[in-house]
């Protein structure tokens, strides 16, 4: 009894260990096979080389370095967490904000100048052929009064009809109408009543005679002005451009001499931003200063819009007509417009939210975890708020201070 009892316990440990040593094996073999997954090569100059076996570098021929995972774990290789910017996603726990759908109206401050009003201008023209004998305006933005002598003019045709005139008078008194219509023609050729008066009275010629102006104004020329055909007039003032008319210049008749800018009817003028255009109609008020006297405005309305952009500074322009008889506001002086919009409604944010990158505009955009940069599309800007036209809606929370999220040695890029 005893004898099978031994063999019976010798069978039983045989079994266990051999039971241990196939559990061992097989285990071992478990860890070398996931030790082997583990291991990953990759290159030292091209992080972005990934292989599970030895090898050299396809792009610079290096030979690859074993890289063993954390942990015990596979590495994730994907490409985005290779160029993840810093930017692209912040984690921390920082103030948020929402954006508010809601009716905003302001005030848009808007510079301006003072120019002058083409449509007012008076072209000095010659009404006969001739030549010119005296200039009495000679220089570019010359102050002209109403009535002022601008040059003396010596004209075969005039010279004729004031010999006709004066036959006519001495020798057909009665013939009214003919000495009329004799008048008229002179009052055509730009004589006036007082030089008809004295020729009738003299009963002698003028051949050189004196063209008047027919309002105020400031001197503008015509075409390209002339600096060089006379250096002594160039010498009596620095600041100033000789006309392209001198004395002895022959004109045609119908030419234009000179015009004249009319200082009693300007135009201001206003720079309108990018994203304001919308809410500036004509007809609407608007309150002017000037940099002579802040205090003392001017109310005015809107008279016409630009619709075309200016290219140089992003901005278009709009007018008001001043009448400058009681203003007598100096052409050149710089206006500041204050235009109250109407009420626009919207999805606002606040200034600090967002941050502009050029032609890119972000914000940071409220996650599980973090904040990730997401790119917004705004419109107008209304006091401390910035109408947002798409990229996140009234449910999304974000960053209330994306400035200060920023990594400014990181360039931000918005999935």
């Amino acid at each position: 009894m005893n004898k099978y009892i031994k063999y019976s316990l010798a069978l039983i440990g045989i079994l266990i260990i051999g039971i241990s040593i196939y559990f061992f094996a097989i285990k071992s073999d478990n860890h070398s096979e996931t030790a082997h997954q583990n291991e990953v090569y990759t290159c030292s100059m091209h992080p972005e080389i990934i292989r599970d076996k030895p090898g050299n570098c396809p792009i610079c021929g290096m030979t690859l370095v074993k890289k063993v995972t954390e942990n015990n774990s596979v590495e994730d290789n994907s490409m985005d967490n290779l160029i993840k910017p810093t930017d692209n996603f912040i984690v921390g726990n920082h103030q948020t904000t929402t954006a508010i759908d809601t009716t905003l109206s302001s005030e848009i401050n808007l510079p301006g100048i003072v120019s002058y009003d083409p449509n007012s201008s008076v072209n000095i023209a010659a009404r006969m052929s001739g030549r010119i004998e005296r200039m009495y305006v000679n220089y570019k933005y010359q102050k002209v009064n109403k009535g002022q002598k601008l040059f003396d003019i010596y004209s075969p045709e005039l010279l004729t009809e004031q010999q006709n005139f004066i036959y006519l008078i001495t020798n057909d008194a009665e013939n009214i109408s003919i000495i009329n219509a004799s008048r008229q023609k002179l009052v055509l050729y730009g004589m006036t009543q007082n030089q008809i008066n004295a020729l009738s009275n003299s009963k002698k010629v003028n051949p050189q005679i004196s063209i008047y102006s027919p309002a105020s104004g400031v001197v503008d020329g015509t075409g390209t002005m002339d600096n060089t055909t006379n250096p002594e007039m160039q010498s009596t003032s620095s600041n100033t451009t000789v006309l392209n008319v001198k004395e002895g210049d022959y004109i045609k008749k119908g030419e234009v001499i000179f015009k004249l800018l009319n200082t009693d009817k300007v135009w201001g003028i206003f720079n309108v931003i990018t994203g304001y255009n919308s809410v500036i109609k004509t007809n609407q008020s608007i309150r002017i200063t000037t940099e002579l006297d802040k205090e003392d405005f001017i109310d005015a309305k809107i008279n016409f819009v630009e619709t075309q952009l200016n290219a140089a500074d992003k901005t278009n322009s709009i007018r008001v007509y001043l009448n400058n008889n009681k203003l007598k506001l100096p052409i050149g002086l710089r206006l500041q417009g204050v235009v109250k919009t109407n009420p626009v409604n919207g999805i606002w944010i606040q200034k600090q939210a967002m941050v502009s990158l050029g032609n890119k505009k972000i914000v940071f955009l409220k996650m599980e975890n973090g904040f990730k940069a997401t790119a917004i599309k705004i419109g107008i800007e209304m006091d401390d708020f910035i109408q947002i036209i798409e990229g996140i809606s009234v449910k999304d929370t974000i960053a209330k201070n994306a400035h200060y999220l920023i990594d400014s040695e990181s360039f931000i890029k918005t999935e």
